[in-house]
């Protein structure tokens, strides 16, 4: 079993889940009380968020390849980035480690495309939403395009995440208010819905949505495990 090195803490509610699906995973896989390998370094958040805030994205490159580094160091043999938003600095880290970076974009874009899809919704903060680093890879990786809500839309998923999510509030009236702005991108055409941040499948399930619903934590989740257990024999 290949050992997975996870940067964590971005949110550490998302973090949680990660761990949780990874571990489930490869019990269902390996029976027995199997459990995953993974080294995780969880980081106290709030100064990488501010640092996006003001723009210092090379101060949260330098944070997150530093850590990346030492997880290499210490046995981890794959690492993933436990964070739609970080990703923004990804090949920064993925040039300074000599083993494979699990980019959350391209798992979801294959997701996407092996579910035959071309026009899909994507949620997330505003970086995610607004930003080239998620919407042009899986459009010239895998020929999907995105689209985003509106500029109110945008700043309500964005605080939402900041204000509740990161703070492990869940509301039932967050939850409606988000459904409603999927049910608007239904109606421009999305065939289904990217959550592109780690922390909106707490508060949105499948079941809530009446488009295809592509989690990006469990997406990056499975994609661990498989590169974990690629050489081991399924019982």
């Amino acid at each position: 079993m290949k050992i997975i090195g996870l940067i964590g803490g971005m949110s550490w509610e998302s973090s949680a889940l990660y761990y949780r699906h990874i571990n489930k995973m490869v019990h269902q896989q390996l029976g027995g009380i199997h459990s995953a390998q993974i080294q995780m370094h969880s980081v106290d958040y709030d100064p990488i968020v501010e640092m996006g805030r003001v723009g210092n994205w090379q101060g949260v490159a330098d944070i997150t390849t530093d850590i990346a580094v030492k997880l290499e160091a210490s046995g981890a043999e794959c690492i993933l980035i436990c964070c739609n938003t970080v990703h923004r600095i990804a090949d920064e880290v993925e040039q300074k480690i000599s083993i494979p970076l699990i980019h959350i974009a391209d798992v979801t874009g294959e997701a996407i495309q092996k579910a035959g899809l071309t026009k899909i919704a994507l949620l997330g903060t505003k970086f995610t939403m607004e930003g080239d680093f998620f919407k042009s890879r899986i459009l010239q990786k895998f020929g999907i395009d995105t689209i985003v809500p509106n500029d109110a839309d945008r700043d309500y998923l964005h605080d939402a995440i900041r204000n509740e999510f990161c703070n492990g509030i869940f509301s039932d009236s967050t939850k409606q208010h988000i459904i409603t702005i999927i049910n608007k991108m239904v109606s421009e055409g999305a065939q289904g819905v990217i959550l592109g941040c780690t922390e909106l499948p707490i508060l949105i399930s499948p079941e809530d949505c009446s488009i295809p619903v592509f989690d990006t934590t469990l997406i990056h989740s499975q994609a661990a495990v498989k590169f974990s257990l690629e050489e081991l024999a399924v019982v």
